[in-house]
């Protein structure tokens, strides 16, 4: 019980005392991602023609905390850090990043040189085709909710801490999948999806809060490799798993109801404009 109480504060003074991990491997391609999309900027006219700008910022710099800040060392020796990981890129980056509608200006800022060959690729039936099914709130919640539950497989999960290769996998599809569940809700045509948004979002918070909460409850270490590692910060390997669970159940899952709650907000407004608009166009001429 005592672990349990100060595990939280362990955790918070552990990271702070870790260095930032500039690998390689991740840093170029966060490098390669700004220049990419500050150079499309330029290219379509300046800040004041992309209103996605700070999504894409705010997106962008939370990608770069989650995974080169002291939290990226403190997830190999945590499975509550590591979970704290794994939202911030699917909660909080991917949904800034599906806000900023970054796909065009990343085109735009692809050098001249090579960006005819991308465009092509980009503009072929096959590539649209398959951008249109991935972007319908129903494929791509499967998606997402598929590749949580997946690594979450203790075999999968623990090949993370010991394979970097696995590791990169594991945060490129939670982050992929995670911009494709909120791309699709943020579509331009959210007045037709509107339900199947919100649908989307309930049920994401419900299987998630699930998965959470039978990782919280179990009476034994999902992962071995935690279970070995917990102890030099202060915690049982229970603690720190329950502790994991929690931020998965509450946080995480309170995240996707308030953008349920945002997106009915806004599919009620729009459902208002267009009833007004129709209420213009039938009684206008008998006003007039």
């Amino acid at each position: 019980m005592h672990a349990r109480l100060i595990g939280p504060a362990l955790l918070h003074a552990g990271i702070l005392s870790l260095g930032w991990d500039l690998e390689p491997g991740i840093l170029i391609p966060l490098v390669v991602l700004a220049v990419l999309y500050f150079r499309g900027v330029r290219v379509v006219g300046g800040v004041k023609r992309v209103p996605g700008l700070v999504w894409f910022a705010g997106g962008w710099l939370v990608l770069a905390a989650s995974l080169l800040s002291p939290l990226h060392a403190a997830s190999e020796q945590l499975f509550a850090a590591h979970m704290v990981q794994h939202e911030l890129l699917m909660v909080v980056a991917a949904p800034l990043l599906a806000l900023s509608r970054p796909l065009h200006v990343l085109l735009d800022g692809v050098p001249s040189s090579l960006r005819g060959r991308v465009e092509v690729l980009v503009d072929r039936p096959p590539a649209r085709r398959a951008w249109r099914t991935l972007n319908r709130p129903l494929e791509a919640w499967l998606i997402h909710g598929v590749v949580i539950w997946v690594w979450h497989i203790p075999v999968l999960f623990q090949a993370t801490l010991s394979n970097d290769a696995v590791h990169a996998a594991q945060h490129l599809s939670f982050l992929g999948s995670g911009y494709l569940f909120w791309a699709s809700l943020v579509a331009d045509d959210y007045p037709e999806r509107g339900g199947l948004a919100i649908l989307s979002l309930f049920t994401t918070a419900v299987h998630t809060g699930v998965l959470g909460a039978l990782i919280s409850f179990s009476r034994y270490p999902w992962y071995a490799a935690y279970a070995r590692r917990a102890a030099a910060w202060g915690m049982t390997p229970l603690a720190d798993q329950q502790l994991a669970g929690l931020i998965m159940w509450i946080p995480a899952s309170a995240a996707y109801l308030i953008a349920a709650l945002l997106i009915v907000r806004r599919w009620l407004r729009a459902s208002e404009t267009t009833v007004s608009r129709r209420e213009r166009e039938a009684f206008g001429p008998i006003a007039r």
